[in-house]
């Protein structure tokens, strides 16, 4: 049987960003992904706007709420999906278990922005027996967890370094790659803050910093979003490069070989080996992990006590800067 989902926020990743793609090759929001995955039924939504609200109704033919008391009651989901803007992540949690206990919450990123309201979202969680994930639904991409896979194998082999690049915040899109690292790479060592940068939008810090984790040492730089989006992450390690480009549409390897005419030295292959991805059908991934949830099954979706590690070690980072 089928687990009902609700969506709140009907903004880009809640029902916008594929609105008007195909459907057979593009999944980049939690309404289509609930809708079309088996193991579920999209039975609604919440937004405060009237507009969005027929927009999702019209689309997929399912009610629309102006607020979330009055879904929960009506529609009684099994998954909550939080897809509003990061200040009212809080808030939205406080209100599904105060008249709801949904066997999943997933909360879009990052979960808050500072630890003691993240902290706070995840203990309630647990008391109320509720299931938290939070949406860093790159470790849960195909060829993300075939990185993982090469690594935990030692065909990426110790040591590990690298440099990522991201934009439009340290918090909002470079948690996204600090996640993901913290998944190929193991936990949050330490950090050295190179430049404090500036603040992305007068809220969100966008520094350059150096971080070790477990098993590897990344440097974080900054790009210019009003310039164009870059999220790209390189890996070097003695057996090879792994280019994780596109925010991760593009994952390649080029192992090394003997130099074709000088004894003695190694370079990188000339030819790339493609890594199979599947970024186009990113969200559909993040509800099959929650369906594996439901079902017993192993999952790497982030945990909310995952996403809390993420943000207390972004916030020493961030507290760095003064």
């Amino acid at each position: 049987m089928a687990e009902k989902s609700l969506i709140i926020g009907l903004g880009q990743i809640g029902m916008g960003y594929d609105l008007l793609l195909d459907p057979a090759k593009f999944v980049f929001s939690h309404a289509r992904a609930f809708s079309l995955h088996e193991a579920f039924e999209l039975s609604g939504a919440v937004d405060p706007s009237s507009a969005q609200r027929r927009l999702f109704e019209s689309h997929y033919n399912k009610p629309a709420y102006a607020d979330t008391e009055s879904a929960l009651r009506a529609e009684k989901p099994a998954v909550v999906v939080i897809a509003t803007p990061t200040a009212l992540h809080r808030e939205a949690v406080h209100t599904i278990l105060s008249h709801s206990k949904p066997k999943v919450i997933l909360c879009e990123k990052p979960l808050a922005y500072n630890p003691l309201e993240a902290r706070e979202m995840v203990e309630a969680c647990q008391s109320a027996g509720v299931k938290l994930f939070v949406n860093y639904m790159r470790r849960v991409d195909i060829g993300a967890l075939e990185v993982k896979r090469r690594i935990d194998e030692g065909l990426l082999s110790a040591p590990i370094k690298g440099v990522a690049w991201y934009s439009k915040g340290f918090l909002h899109n470079g948690s996204h790659f600090f996640n993901l690292l913290e998944f190929w790479l193991g936990s949050f060592v330490r950090a050295g803050l190179l430049d404090r940068g500036r603040l992305w939008d007068n809220t969100d810090p966008e520094p350059d910093v150096h971080v070790e984790f477990e098993n590897g040492k990344v440097v974080f730089i900054s790009a210019w979003e009003e310039a164009f989006s870059h999220h790209t992450i390189e890996l070097l390690c003695p057996s090879g490069r792994l280019r994780y480009e596109q925010g991760g549409a593009s994952i390649t390897w080029q192992s090394t070989t003997p130099h074709p005419t000088i004894s003695g030295y190694r370079v990188l292959q000339p030819a790339a080996e493609e890594i199979v991805t599947g970024m186009n059908r990113n969200q559909w991934y993040v509800a099959d992990q929650v369906a594996d949830f439901l079902a017993g099954r192993r999952y790497t979706l982030c945990t909310g006590n995952q996403a809390l590690a993420t943000l207390e070690a972004m916030q020493q980072i961030i507290n760095q800067r003064g």
